[in-house]
């Protein structure tokens, strides 16, 4: 780094400099810093990144060079290493379609086109051959911003290549789309625009409090709907029944059904604050899940490949690149313009492989590992391998430095813990993401090819994803988490384009790459290479920590780790003032976060408290799993909600109102830690705050200010603290309840969890817990005793006396327990019973059994357990086991069964245990007779042992039940001797003619150390030595025979079996015939190594000593003689072949010196051969070649020489050198073919293509040359040999041909405007210094310029006319003539000036009138077909106003005579049938013709006008575009565009003008018949029909006019129809012509005005007479209803209200009048009980009318008048026809009727029933009149 100061940017390294890196070329991405550490720097890498932090963390990236001495061997084994692969189309990285499915976008569309009057698709749309996908095309376009950008912009060629997959579309295939998008996509894209921004439109206020109150939702047991922020109804789904109808897919929770969000595809729901991300409002229209809108086959990711070895992935590496790259080499910069040319979807489908992600905890590390076993490939030191284990730079070690905030994590996190591993090819990607949790990340490239990294820091990590969701708006709509699957690049171009800042570096191998957490980079692999890759975290990280925790709380993805849990133990372990400050505003922000949101559920009825259970290893992060959050997925470290509804789910405090729809009372708040702990840790970190102090009065007022509403009171926190401090002040002195306790601690719950001003709480909780406890210790105590009373069980039931102790040792007691005093007499009683056992106990050892007997009988019948009984028992069965013990000692009868030091045990318990009994002396006397026993054995193992005196001892003591040791090894002694006397005898049986002798020396040894081991003197065993030898020799002989051995061993063998006296053995002849054979050999051998013999002798003694068995001294000099000669024979093959290839290449050739070396080599040779003498000669051959070689290159280098060439010797000189070429040429055959490396061929090759590049430049004197063979030849210079290239015929050569080059550069026509006129004249000057002259290069040069000269005469003639004299076709001549001949001059950029002008003009004229997608040299024939249309439109506006003109048809504007024409029958203008389309029709004056116009404008349908008339589809071009363009033409030449332009334009606003005419007319037209107006409107839409331009201005007058004729029409319709309007038509029809500003002197505004008030009027009239109870007569009712039928609006329910009032009953015929009314059961009619004399209610009722013979008598009573009253008031018959109200009726009849009821009833009763009509009517309920009348309308 330079003396230890960080160096921002490296400059000089592979490309990179302090402004942007070369490597880039067009792309100018500036480098991000790259630091070199010194020695001591390197030591600890978190201080050092600590250091460069400030500097380097505003890139977001940096590069890491460690010091020379830091390299680290690669730790794996190379061949044997295996990986697995992902297959990465780089072609979908950035260009792909997003993932949409096409079931659900076909199913939205018909929708769509339900709604909107549309037709379904019946037929499949066809495109380039094939089926259009619409679902593709619409987010294609989406992707560029919609149709209007990308008809802008010209982007229908990148649209296409979406559509089609990578082809590239024709102009006319970019139109027809289109055009295809124009017509079934457009509305849609607007409807779907119009969604989308409804969607993002939220209110200020309005956020996600799950409550959801701002969304409106009706629910009824059949279906569920929901109402957008419009107030419209939209049906969500059919369900069975509200309570849990659905399941949310992600919390797997069917509560909260008012959020919960149905896709209307799949039926399955969501609750809106489960989604990903979470939405704060339902939207509007239909909604799809993303498993609807994304195919699966259509998601993007990178597919799982091959498993590869590490040489086949190199190999496929290798492949990939010669394809995309090609053999040649490329450098940096074109690699990566291929690279985004791939991604961007210009070049096609490219797939590459990437071995990523790979676990070194599975595949293994490229660092050293402590634990991990060297591999044999690795070629390091120990020493070494220990220091980079250890080595903190190591990325296995980097996590968990000092320094670290990671050490605290226990589980090995793949990629974060444990680094990943990367095996990349070239153009191998890694897309843009930062890094789980916002961590640092570095990344170290073990070897290979480099690798290039782009990086966004991360302070603007916003700007950059508001940039990718704007370019790629179709992927974040299916996917909008799509950040997080790092599997999407973007150019970084366009980030620039869009100001974020981009940095790059290029990271070589040996060199570290460090990224800043949130920052975004990402990058691709130059070619095959290994990197390692890894997570850290130091102090400063803990912010961005907290970040990418909220972070994962919102697009709701389960953490790595717990941050919360992190900070905790990072809090607890060692700190550092760094760690502190970073630590204490994080914690600090927890801590504010949890108090708000535990005081919210305080708030919200949540008392229930619980802490959760305590770690076991609380400062090791992941030891143990905490539960998540079932909405956000989130560890719940600190505290969590949990419902017993739902045990085993939890959520976090935030999400606590989506755990389940029981109280908040049921809910229950667990935390780990309470604010008080937490505050804690918070004051731990910053100790030395002067801020404390201060923070902490501020969080006690805080909580002095939480309260909430209890009982209709505000009640603060503390108050409720306190009050329960007083109450559980009392529970303690009165007498003890347990559910007393119970309550006050369940209570207690909701203040435990608050910080340290709850601490008097915890100290009452903690004397109620301990009240509690005690309380309830002495209520078991006494229940055991009573138990163990009752039962007398075991001793385990009993009650310990140290615990009753311990209950009773309380002074004083803590609360008020009755049952104490009782426990104390029990423990009294225990007390004196241990004193008794004490005293037992301590007496002498002469205690009676029976005592102990007694006294244990007593502590068994105590219900208390005490220590001392489990002594006095010990001691009771003891001395009963000894007694039993002794007893079977002596009574054991069988040999050798009591050991003799369980005698002696038993001795010393005697006296121990003191109890005098008969067995004792029994004892003593056993004991005695062992000890006689012993002294026996042990005078007999002192002195020495004979085999035969030792036998008789032992068979006397064979029954001796007592078991001695001494005995037993003297027994031991005697069997061992037995057995060795056996196994020698076995040995000795036929033991000369065995072949195992080795077994036999093996068996006889282990006789004889056994015998030397063994104390006991065996006669048998004397000659066990002397057989040993002999089997030894035995061995040695069998060697000999079965291999050989030297001739000195074999005779010395011999003498040793004469030593033995075994000569008559089989094993000794044999021997001696080895021996004397190989002595015979050896007499040979000497023979011909002294002779120089042929080799086939040599060959025959090698072959004859294979038979012996010996080895034989002089076999190793034959084997080198015949050795040497055949090595000598295989080198001289090489020399002596005649298989000499005609073109040998290098490697091939024969050295010259290894053959005089070979030839030498001969002479030590032992053996005679012919093959020296051969190779002799070929080496006097090739010295006569190397002479005459010498002589040619002599003679070539004297040509070379020359200095002057003429113009008369070049042609000469050049045939001399041909010649030369050629004899040189046959030379160099000649010495290829002798095979040899001979250093002559060489030398002559190099003056051969010198002289051969001398005589093809000569050549040039005599001819013009092109420019490519110049640079071929220029080229081939570079790659001439050094030899010869400073020759003076070379050097004048080559300067001779660069002069050629740039003669015919600036002569070129290409290259005409590189150069100017003095370049030309230049270099004729520069051809006269020339040694070699080209005549023809010069006269080429000399006619460039006169034609230039020529050409620059013309334009200034032409510049000099006026004006108006110059031509269009005359400046594009010059211009043509310019690009052909002219230099670079002032003249040629005026022409080329002059002309853009003109072209651009005509350009953006094209632009606004011709077709985009057409050919713009069209320009005159779109103009005048505009004038033409202009032409027409003026001719119909004629029409209205000159009869005369009516003769010339509206469609064309040609006379009508010629041609048949029809007449419309309303506007009476006249149409060729020709331009109908009805050619075969007929004109026939019987039926009438009516134009598509007319009806339109006639019935009121304004709309439907704009859209088909003014609204055409297609594109015209706008006039005041064409206006100003036309102003914008004043300077330019007279030009037949310009003018034609000028003839539009007036004519357009002649049009206009008319038009104007035509609106104001209707607009201030007030008379009553609107058709007047109705017939000038048509004539302007037919004349704007044709019109081919678009008049913005003149069209919105239009609009309005024919919405207020529209207006006038339909309400002429409404008061003219048969149909009579309703009040409420009416009222809209005002509404409406209020919107459009109808002026309330429009003749139909009045009109309309008066139908309303009379209908008002007699409204209020109807509505006071159907209220009145019959009061007003019948015949002005009836004159009522006949007003309200003749009045000109439709009163419906008036009327019937009316009807119904006029409705009679009874005999009476009255309207009903809530008097008591019975119904016949058979006619239906309606009787009071007044009017029939009827007092009691019958069961069955049948009027006189229906049964006239019927009596009083004949009706069942019922006895109470309360029951009449409570009878169902009548039911109303339905009304019968109007047209029967309606006849006639005289009001004598009435009168009669009358009278009669005024009479006396039975007298004319039976006329009655005969003069009334029966009704068959059914009955109703009577409705509320107040109800019904909706006339009250404001006006």
């Amino acid at each position: 780094m330079g003396k230890g100061r960080p160096r921002a940017v490296e400059k000089g390294v592979l490309g990179q400099s302090s402004t942007s890196s070369s490597l880039n070329g067009g792309f100018n991405i500036p480098s991000g810093p790259v630091y070199h550490p010194t020695e001591d720097e390197f030591k600890n890498p978190i201080e050092f990144i600590q250091k460069i932090r400030a500097e380097a963390e505003p890139y977001g990236i940096c590069k890491i060079v460690p010091p020379e001495s830091w390299k680290p061997p690669f730790a794996l084994d190379l061949n044997s290493f295996t990986f697995p692969t992902k297959t990465q189309a780089l072609h979908q990285l950035q260009a792909r379609s997003a993932p949409c499915d096409p079931t659900t976008f076909e199913l939205e569309y018909d929708r769509f086109l339900e709604r909107h009057g549309g037709k379904r698709l019946k037929r499949k749309i066809i495109f380039e051959g094939e089926e259009l996908d619409l679902c593709m095309l619409f987010n294609a376009v989406k992707r560029y911003g919609g149709y209007d950008k990308v008809v802008k912009e010209k982007k229908w060629g990148k649209v296409a290549s979406f559509v089609c997959s990578g082809k590239k579309a024709s102009e006319c295939g970019k139109y027809v789309l289109s055009q295809l998008y124009l017509e079934h996509l457009y509305d849609y894209e607007k409807y779907y625009t119009g969604l989308s921004k409804e969607k993002h439109n939220v209110p200020k206020g309005d956020i996600l409090d799950e409550k959801i109150s701002d969304y409106i939702y009706e629910k009824s047991s059949h279906k569920r709907r929901r109402k957008n922020l419009k107030g419209e109804r939209i049906e969500v789904c059919k369900t069975e029944k509200q309570d849990l109808d659905q399941t949310c897919q992600q919390c797997r929770s069917g509560l909260h059904g008012e959020v919960m969000l149905l896709c209307d595809r799949c039926n399955k729901g969501w609750h809106i604050y489960c989604l990903s991300p979470p939405l704060k409002r339902i939207p509007p229209g239909n909604w799809y899940c993303l498993e609807c809108t994304s195919s699966d086959k259509d998601i993007f990711g990178f597919v799982p490949g091959k498993q590869y070895s590490l040489e086949s992935f190199r190999r496929l590496a290798d492949r990939a690149r010669r394809k995309w790259v090609g053999p040649t080499p490329s450098t940096r910069v074109q690699l990566e313009r291929k690279f985004w040319e791939i991604v961007e979807g210009s070049v096609g489908e490219v797939e590459v492989m990437y071995g990523s992600d790979l676990d070194t905890s599975v595949f293994g590390s490229g660092f050293p590992r402590l634990n991990d076993k060297k591999s044999p490939s690795v070629e390091v030191e120990g020493e070494v391998w220990d220091k980079y284990s250890t080595s903190p730079w190591n990325l296995n070690n980097l996590p968990k430095v000092q320094g670290s905030m990671l050490r605290t994590l226990h589980n090995n996190i793949a990629g974060v813990m444990v680094p990943w591993l990367y095996i990349g090819m070239l153009f191998s990607s890694f897309c843009w993401h930062f890094e789980d949790h916002c961590l640092y990340s570095m990344n170290y490239l073990h070897w290979g090819e480099p690798k290039y990294w782009y990086s966004v820091p991360g302070c603007k990590a916003s700007d950059f994803e508001k940039v990718m969701r704007n370019s790629l708006p179709d992927l974040f709509d299916a996917q909008p988490d799509l950040l997080f699957q790092l599997v999407t690049m973007l150019n970084p171009t366009v980030l620039q384009q869009n100001k974020v800042p981009v940095y790059s570096v290029l990271q070589e191998s040996g060199s570290f790459v460090i990224t800043f957490p949130r920052s975004y980079h990402g990058g691709f692999n130059f070619g095959l290479n290994c990197a390692e890759a890894v997570n850290f975290a130091p102090a400063d990280w803990l912010s961005h920590g907290g970040f990418g925790s909220e972070l994962y709380r919102l697009y709701r993805k389960a953490a790595v780790f717990s941050h919360e849990e992190l900070l905790y133990a990072v809090a607890k372990s060692s700190l550092d003032t760094n760690t502190s400050i970073y630590l204490n505003k994080e914690l600090g922000r927890i801590y504010d976060k949890e108090e708000t949101w535990r005081h919210s559920l305080w708030r919200n009825g949540i008392l229930s408290s619980s802490p959760m259970s305590p770690r076991k290893q609380p400062l090791s992060v992941g030891m143990e799993e905490d539960p998540a959050c079932i909405i956000c997925h989130q560890y719940l470290y600190l505290s969590a909600v949990s419902c017993p509804c739902r045990p085993s789910e939890f959520v976090c405090l935030e999400h606590w109102e989506h755990l389940c729809e029981c109280s908040p009372s049921r809910h229950q708040l667990l935390y780990r830690h309470t604010l008080e702990e937490l505050n804690n840790l918070v004051v731990i970190t910053d100790q030395n705050d002067p801020k404390l102090v201060k923070d902490e009065d501020c969080k006690k007022h805080v909580l002095c200010d939480l309260s909430k509403k209890v009982k209709g009171a505000h009640v603060t926190f503390a108050q409720l603290a306190e009050e329960w401090c007083l109450n559980s002040s009392k529970i303690l002195q009165i007498p003890y309840c347990r559910g007393t306790y119970v309550n006050a601690l369940k209570e207690a719950e909701q203040f435990l969890w608050a910080g340290s001003e709850m601490n008097l709480v915890r100290q009452m909780v903690e004397k109620l817990v301990a009240a509690q406890s005690w309380a309830d210790g002495i209520k078991h105590a006494l229940s055991k005793v009573g138990k163990w009373t009752i039962n007398h069980s075991q001793d385990k039931d009993k009650v310990q006396f140290d615990h009753v102790n311990n209950l009773l040792s309380f002074d004083p007691v803590p609360c008020n327990q009755p049952a104490y005093l009782k426990l104390k007499h029990y423990e009294q009683e225990a007390r004196a019973l241990t004193q008794e056992i004490e005293a037992l106990l301590s007496t002498c050892p002469n205690t009676s059994l029976a005592d102990l007997e007694r006294l244990y009988s007593k502590v068994c019948d105590l219900p208390i357990l005490l220590k001392e009984s489990e002594k006095l028992l010990d001691r009771l069965s003891s001395t009963k086991m000894w007694v039993d013990n002794v007893r079977n000692c002596i009574s054991e009868k069988c040999p050798a069964a009591v050991e003799v030091d369980t005698l002696y045990k038993l001795q010393l318990e005697m006296s121990d245990i003191g109890v005098q009994d008969p067995e004792s002396s029994l004892l003593l006397n056993l004991i005695k007779q062992v000890d006689t026993c012993r002294a026996q054995c042990r005078e007999l193992l002192n002195g020495s042992i004979t085999h035969k005196k030792l036998q008789p001892f032992l068979k006397e003591l064979d029954g001796f039940s007592v078991n001695i040791p001494e005995l037993e090894l003297l027994r031991k002694k005697h069997n061992s001797a037995v057995s060795l006397i056996s196994r020698f005898k076995v040995v000795l049986d036929n033991i000369q003619e065995r072949e195992d002798q080795e077994h036999i020396v093996d068996e006889l040894d282990n006789i004889q150390r056994e015998r030397a081991l063994l104390d006991v003197e065996v006669d048998e065993l004397s000659c066990v030595e002397i057989e040993l030898k002999k089997a030894c020799w035995r061995v040695k002989a069998l060697k000999v025979i079965r291999s050989k051995m030297p001739l000195e061993i074999i005779q010395q063998l011999m003498m040793e079996a004469t030593t033995l006296e075994i000569e008559k053995e089989q094993l000794f002849g044999k021997i001696s015939e080895v021996l004397a054979t190989a002595k015979c050999w050896e007499e040979r051998a000497k023979h011909i190594l002294g002779s120089k013999a042929q080799i086939s002798e040599f060959e025959d003694a090698l072959r004859i000593s294979e038979d012996i068995s010996a080895t034989l001294p002089s076999l190793d000099n034959i084997k080198d003689a015949l050795s040497m000669a055949n090595s000598w024979l295989l080198k001289s093959k090489t020399f002596l072949s005649s298989d000499i290839p005609a073109v040998p290449s290098s490697a091939s050739l024969l050295k010259i010196e290894c053959l005089k070396d070979l030839i030498s080599e001969s002479q030590y040779l032992k053996i005679s051969l012919k093959e020296p003498s051969k190779l002799q000669e070929i080496l006097n051959n090739c010295v006569q070649w190397e002479q005459n070689a010498s002589l040619l290159l002599h003679d070539a280098i004297s040509l070379l020489d020359i200095k002057c060439i003429s113009d008369g010797t070049a042609v000469s000189l050049g045939s001399v050198i041909e010649k030369h070429v050629c004899a040189v040429e046959s030379s160099i055959n000649v010495g290829t073919s002798l095979g040899f490396d001979l250093s002559g061929v060489t030398r002559l090759q190099e003056a051969c293509s010198v002289l051969c590049w001398c005589s093809k430049t000569l050549s040039f004197c005599s001819i013009s040359p092109k420019l490519e063979e110049v640079e071929m030849l220029l080229a081939a210079a570079e790659t001439l040999p050094i030899t010869h290239v400073s020759s003076s015929l070379f050097n004048s050569l080559f300067e001779g041909l660069k002069w050629i080059k740039k003669s015919i550069e600036i002569s070129f026509v290409c290259n005409s405007r590189k150069f100017m006129i003095s370049d030309a004249e230049e270099a004729i000057e520069e051809s006269q210094k020339l040694n070699v002259s080209f005549p023809l290069m010069v006269a080429q040069l000399v006619n460039a310029i006169s034609k230039h000269i020529s050409w620059e005469k013309q334009v200034k003639s032409f510049f000099s006319l006026k004006p108006v004299d110059r031509t269009w076709k005359a400046l594009f001549e010059l211009k043509q003539l310019g690009i052909s001949y002219a230099f670079n001059c002032p003249e040629l950029d005026m022409i080329f000036l002059e002309v853009h002008k003109i072209e651009l003009w005509k350009q953006q004229c094209w632009d606004i009138a011709g077709d985009p997608a057409g050919d713009s040299s069209l320009l005159v024939a779109a103009l005048a077909k505009i004038i033409v249309s202009l032409d027409i439109s003026l001719c119909i506006y004629d029409m209205s106003n000159s009869p005369k003109a009516r003769n010339s048809c509206t469609a064309c504007s040609n006379n009508i005579e010629n041609k048949a024409f029809l007449s419309c029958s309303i506007c009476k203008h006249c149409y060729h049938l020709e331009c109908l389309g009805r050619i075969d029709d007929v004109k026939n004056s019987e039926t009438s013709f009516i134009c598509t116009h007319c009806p339109l404008i006639m019935s009121g349908k304004v709309w439907a006008v704009v859209n088909k008339h003014l609204k055409l589809p297609g594109t015209r071009p706008d006039f005041n575009k064409l206006f100003l363009l036309l102003s914008e033409a004043k300077d330019l030449l007279c030009i037949e565009e310009r003018n034609l332009l000028q003839d539009l334009v007036e004519k357009a606003l002649a049009c206009r003008a008319y038009l104007s005419e035509v609106v104001g007319f209707a607009i201030a037209y007030l008379d009553k018949d609107p058709e007047v107006a109705a017939e000038k409107l048509a004539t302007a839409i037919k004349a704007l029909e044709v019109a081919g331009v678009y008049d913005e201005q003149s069209n919105s007058k239009l609009e309005q006019a024919l919405a207020i004729n529209s207006w006038r029409i339909r309400a002429n319709k409404l008061l003219v129809a048969s149909r009579k309007p309703q009040i409420e038509d009416i009222n809209r029809h005002f509404n409406e012509g209020l919107e459009i500003s109808i002026l309330p002197e429009d003749s139909m505004w009045r009109r309309l005005t008066e139908a309303k008030n009379i209908s008002l009027q007699w409204a209020d009239k109807a509505k006071k007479v159907s209220m009145d109870s019959g009061e007003l007569e019948l015949d002005k009712v009836f004159d009522l209803i006949s007003e309200g039928e003749n009045i000109p609006v439709h009163m419906e329910k008036e009327l019937k209200l009316l009807r119904e009032r006029s409705m009679l009953y009874c005999i009476c015929r009255k309207p009903y009048d809530k008097k008591p009314m019975i119904a016949c059961d058979k006619c239906n009619e309606w009787y009071h009980f007044y009017c029939i004399k009827l007092i009691f209610v019958p069961k069955l009722y049948i009027c006189p009318a229906c049964k006239p013979s019927s009596t009083e008598q004949d009706l069942v009573l019922f006895p109470t008048k309360t029951a009449i009253r409570s009878r169902n008031e009548p039911q109303t018959p339905t009304p019968q026809s109007m047209e029967l109200r309606r006849k006639p009726r005289s009001s004598k009849l009435l009168r009669s009727n009358n009278n009669c009821m005024r009479g006396q009833f039975g007298e004319i009763r039976d006329l009655l029933w005969k003069n009334k009509k029966p009704s068959r009517r059914m009955t109703r309920k009577r409705l509320d009149l107040s109800s019904l009348s909706p006339l009250n309308v404001d006006n």
